[in-house]
């Protein structure tokens, strides 16, 4: 069952979620460009030292803009991943929260772990408090309606804290579900910790998604944040 609330209403404090309708659009043939610069062939690509980005990504640009404007002026990138969804490359996603960080190096914390190393990448789990504080962007490269694999997300579901596995159905019942249809230059943004999935498209075009955490506080200690 859909949630019942039209997409330009949801709001990141209540639903946990808010579209920017067109914020990217007068950099779509320039994004795109970039994205076809970068390995072909993944479903995932995690990006890291692309000077390109930087101009889009910063708290300045047009792409960072949309991350100050949710979480303030200290808004900074601190993760990139590129999702090429195609006919090839039809997956499927399990609803989850998002629980990983990218670092410099691994220094012992208290309350962060495990670690894990994606891509050549190192990851580790944070305490919630860090993800609790952060916003993801998607910033859609091609057009995605429902046939399109949107994404789908529990609204305020990002208000339940860390969601164990046994939990998560009955609180996407509660919650319901809502598919995040996007025009390509569109940016969707949520809250990093809300329940989210996404099905395999029902008629596969491409699904070109560049998708950035971002953050506005330092971790703690001699942990500092990778960026992008």
């Amino acid at each position: 069952m859909d949630y019942p609330v039209e997409l330009s209403a949801m709001t990141i404090s209540h639903h946990g979620a808010k579209i920017f309708r067109s914020a990217a659009s007068e950099h779509l043939i320039e994004l795109r460009t970039l994205a076809e610069r970068l390995p072909q062939n993944h479903a995932g690509l995690r990006l890291h030292g692309i000077e390109d980005l930087g101009c889009y990504l910063s708290a300045q640009g047009p792409i960072g803009q949309v991350a100050t404007a949710i979480i303030g002026p200290d808004a900074t990138a601190v993760r990139a991943i590129l999702f090429d969804k195609t006919d090839r490359t039809n997956w499927s996603l399990a609803w989850h929260q998002d629980r990983t960080i990218c670092v410099k190096r691994k220094v012992k914390t208290e309350g962060f772990g495990p670690w894990t190393i994606k891509q050549g990448i190192l990851h580790v789990a944070p305490p919630f408090e860090v993800l609790a504080h952060m916003v993801t962007l998607r910033v859609h490269l091609d057009d995605v309606p429902a046939t399109n694999a949107p994404l789908l997300i529990a609204p305020g579901s990002h208000k339940r804290g860390r969601i164990t596995v046994h939990e998560i159905d009955e609180i996407v019942r509660n919650c319901g579900m809502q598919a995040c249809l996007a025009e390509a230059g569109d940016v969707w943004s949520y809250a990093t910790p809300i329940l989210h999935a996404s099905s395999a498209a029902i008629i596969p075009t491409r699904r070109r998604v560049l998708q950035v955490d971002y953050n506005a506080k330092q971790l703690p200690g001699e942990l500092e944040w990778l960026g992008v």
